[in-house]
């Protein structure tokens, strides 16, 4: 409807302004969204009110319990979580607390011996995605690379270097992961973000893959920490052979991830496709280890390392088939 010569007018549904209680006069609130639809919102839009929710904890509850709860509650877009305790904290609960606290960007504003006040005093609104991701995979890249090279020359100083990176990896990852469960539900905050709600989900499965990525390179660097600490070595031909896996599936999730930021079809659909190499790779390991090593300890490890390798490949495999999901994506 037309109001004079250059101005639009458009009407309010009659169910919405008695559900909302609009009375002539009133004013409105309107949004764009970045699909360049409209959002109208009953009288001048407030900013988010941070949500806030209680925890009862009890005194004789184990300290990973209250770590899962209270990740879930950050995971869930809680700003402000007070943990109380039925009696009061024991040491070890405060340690646990302290420490995911760390992990999670929230702070404890008040603290006494039964309760803890912890919030979150990051914007999220001004957050980035994608910078977030590609820091969480350079990262993780770099722990990979570092942990093949520690692995060629069994050198344990590295290994152990390449073990403290997982918590930085595990920090971008539930502060991502919170965003986007934040967003999938919010369509204000998706488009502050600039995501649609399916980018939400595929986005969120890359997270996973990244951090998991990490979580291998971690395990790799563990066990040759083992190793080191009890003067065992691996033997020349089979850490070769490992290393030689190592390196393909690095390469493979170097090229998935690039893969995603250039859409390469290709690409993609080679590493899927590069699986079977892996296998071979992988049973040439376990042919080597069982076959040439002697000491029981030292098999074992190899085995959980050619597992890492292995998990890391795939993981890789999953990237790329995000690449050819998003590449048919519906335009809406």
């Amino acid at each position: 409807m037309s109001l004079g010569r250059s101005s639009l007018v458009v009407s309010l549904p009659k169910h919405w302004i008695e559900l909302t209680e609009l009375k002539p006069g009133d004013s409105v609130s309107v949004a764009i969204n970045r699909d360049r639809s409209l959002v109208v919102f009953p009288g001048l839009r407030k900013e988010r009110e941070p949500s806030k929710i209680t925890l009862h904890v009890d005194s004789d509850e184990r300290d990973v319990f209250i770590i899962r709860r209270i990740i879930a509650c950050y995971l869930n877009g809680y700003s402000n979580i007070k943990v109380i305790s039925k009696k009061f904290f024991t040491v070890t609960q405060q340690k646990a607390i302290s420490n995911i606290v760390r992990m999670l960007y929230l702070r404890i504003m008040e603290a006494d011996t039964k309760e803890m006040q912890l919030v979150t005093l990051m914007d999220e609104a001004k957050a980035s995605i994608q910078t977030g991701i590609n820091r969480m995979y350079l990262i993780s890249s770099s722990m990979c690379r570092d942990v093949l090279v520690a692995l060629k020359n069994q050198d344990e100083a590295l290994a152990r270097s390449v073990y403290t990176l997982d918590d930085e990896v595990d920090h971008f990852s539930f502060f991502l992961l919170r965003l986007l469960r934040s967003a999938a539900i919010e369509p204000t905050l998706a488009g502050q973000l600039a995501v649609e709600p399916i980018d939400c989900l595929e986005y969120q499965t890359l997270v996973h893959r990244i951090e998991q990525v990490a979580d291998q390179a971690t395990n790799i660097a563990k066990y040759l920490i083992m190793l080191g600490g009890r003067d065992k070595k691996i033997s020349e031909p089979l850490l070769e052979q490992i290393h030689t896996a190592g390196c393909t599936a690095l390469a493979s999730y170097d090229k998935a991830v690039n893969s995603l930021s250039l859409n390469d079809l290709t690409c993609s659909n080679e590493i899927i496709d590069s699986q079977s190499k892996i296998e071979t790779l992988d049973q040439d390991v376990a042919t080597l280890a069982f076959s040439k090593e002697k000491s029981t300890e030292v098999i074992c490890a190899c085995c959980s390392i050619r597992d890492s390798i292995k998990r890391i490949a795939e993981y890789a495999a999953d990237i790329a088939e995000i690449t050819i999901n998003r590449s048919h994506k519906p335009s809406f």
